[in-house]
């Protein structure tokens, strides 16, 4: 029998993200995303294949008051205004959540959307409207009332200044009401399976009317269980806990985030006790944090991908040259040279763990039909020429070069061109659309399978930087968001597995993992999508 999407829930039922995931894929220091179906994960245990809590821990025993937690995180906000900074864990999520708390959380033990600063989440029986109902007496830190016209003037907000995933939120609501003080009614176009989790990213980061009263002056002004006492863009942030918490003042003293470029570095801040967590995302500096410390590892399908300029005048305009691209690389290469084998090489969409998984052929090296086929473009005027345009450090110039010999090996000729800064690719790539193929990461959690292959695939997305567009993909993705059942999203996403195959948009390079790591006497974290994580009851151990 199909399980309905509803018993998901509770009981109590632009380039702001092309840069993010450029970050996650390309980032400085070396600590990328990760690229079989299965690997070692480090601690002399086998692969963690489920979102959960890792690794051993001794007994909490009762919270206490007291201490500052310090955060490294994988990459510091140079705003905290939601809008201006992709809400993820990557990139500022949990720094976020902690000022203006989520709406609701995902649950990675019960595979649940379970409420968080609101108090019920529920879908209607025909799955078009979905009812949030708040909790009586939560106050914003500047003492004024979260009722449900704040609510809807924030998420407005959101939508109006273009926040990450507003593109998809704008197309699949049709209203926003607050229909009482403490309720909030989420009226659909059609059903969308995957609503519960933009309450977890931006959407359910909710701020006070004061926070941006001033369009020219935005104060951090939320309902979460901290208040800023300072910060400096892209470099640091110190949080107070709030006295008036709605869940109970903070047990920390302080909470502050730093900036350390690179999981090495990470790790070692954490050894010495200069920061009690951290986040990696590369496979070789989470294998090695996994040895030692418990935290919350999160897996993540297509986490390594090689993105194909598909726009007219391109190499990657003509299919047959996607395909050649596709069949002669072997991902396998790249784990070995760029991450020291500890990466979970695959060229399918869904790796063999996932719930999503189907048995969508994946792509095997297969450099003799890959040459024809180089070949025979050749032979219709074709001049053998790509460029691929990737950030300046040691894993993307591994990456680089291991993809340029492979693509070389078949008659082409790789011109590797190194950008100074991660903006500046950021310009080239989804600004200008000036490359042909470059390496990235799509991170797509089991929890949230859709929205990232829409914003990547779907022909009228800001963030398709492919130039892709395909009325067919098209319709493939609104069947996957409207599914009702899992069943019906399992067909769907294969659907859209086997469409990916058929014209290689892209080429799936591997899976890899989020993982957040403390030390051993640090307790209370509660994880959500992607890596965010609520410090509100977290405590240390002294």
């Amino acid at each position: 029998m199909a399980q309905s999407r509803r018993r998901r829930l509770g009981t109590g039922a632009v380039a702001l993200f092309a840069s993010a995931a450029l970050l996650a894929g390309c980032s400085s220091g070396g600590d990328s995303g990760s690229g079989g179906e299965s690997g070692s994960s480090g601690g002399g245990s086998s692969d963690a294949t489920q979102a959960g809590i890792i690794g051993d821990q001794p007994e909490a025993g009762d919270p206490v008051s007291g201490g500052t937690l310090s955060f490294a995180g994988f990459s510091m906000p140079s705003s905290l205004d939601p809008t201006k900074t992709q809400p993820a864990g990557s990139t500022g999520g949990t720094e976020m959540a902690n000022i203006y708390d989520l709406l609701v959380r995902y649950d990675a033990d019960k595979q649940q959307y379970v409420p968080q600063l609101a108090k019920s989440l529920t879908e209607s029986d025909d799955h078009l409207t979905w009812t949030i109902g708040l909790r009586e007496g939560v106050t914003f830190s500047d003492g004024t009332p979260l009722d449900a016209q704040a609510v809807v003037d924030s998420m407005n907000r959101y939508t109006e200044n273009r926040g990450a995933n507003s593109q998809q939120f704008k197309a699949g609501v049709k209203s926003i009401e607050a229909t009482d003080p403490q309720t909030v009614t989420v009226t659909l176009n059609a059903p969308w399976s995957e609503f519960p989790a933009v309450l977890t990213f931006g959407y359910g980061m909710i701020l006070a009317p004061a926070a941006y009263a001033d369009p020219n002056d935005f104060k951090p002004i939320g309902a979460g269980p901290f208040t800023v006492t300072e910060f400096a863009p892209a470099r640091s942030l110190e949080l107070a806990p709030r006295e008036d918490y709605w869940d109970g003042k903070p047990y920390l003293d302080t909470l502050k985030f730093v900036d350390i470029a690179g999981g090495q570095p990470r790790i070692q801040a954490m050894d010495s006790g200069g920061v009690q967590m951290t986040f990696l995302r590369s496979p070789e500096w989470v294998t090695a944090a996994k040895a030692k410390y418990p935290g919350f590892y999160e897996p993540l399908n297509a986490a390594d991908v090689l993105q194909i300029n598909n726009r007219e005048g391109r190499p990657g305009a003509d299919p047959n040259i996607r395909k050649a691209i596709a069949l002669a690389m072997n991902p396998d290469v790249i784990n070995q040279r760029a991450f020291g084998g500890d990466g979970h090489p695959t060229t399918k969409v869904f790796a063999e763990w996932s719930k999503w998984h189907n048995d969508v052929p994946a792509f095997t090296q297969d450099t003799a039909q890959a040459k024809q086929l180089v070949d025979a473009a050749k032979a219709n005027g074709f001049d053998g020429n790509i460029t691929y345009v990737t950030v300046n450090n040691p894993v993307s110039q591994a990456i680089a070069t291991s993809t340029q010999a492979m693509l070389n090996a078949v008659g082409f000729n790789v011109d590797v061109q190194y950008t100074a800064t991660v903006t500046d690719m950021v310009k080239r790539l989804y600004v200008d659309h000036d490359f042909d193929i470059t390496y990235s990461s799509y991170s797509i959690s089991d929890a949230v399978p859709f929205m990232r292959l829409d914003a990547a695939l779907r022909s009228d997305s800001s963030n398709n930087i492919l130039g892709y567009n395909s009325p067919e993909m098209d319709k493939l993705l609104d069947t996957a968001q409207h599914a009702t059942t899992d069943d019906a999203e399992k067909a769907a996403l294969k659907a859209i597995e086997q469409k990916i195959h058929n014209d290689v948009p892209y080429l799936n390079l591997g899976w890899g993992s989020n993982f957040v790591a403390w030390k051993p006497n640090v307790y209370g974290a509660m994880p959500s999508n992607d890596g965010i994580t609520l410090l509100g009851n977290t405590w240390i151990q002294q």
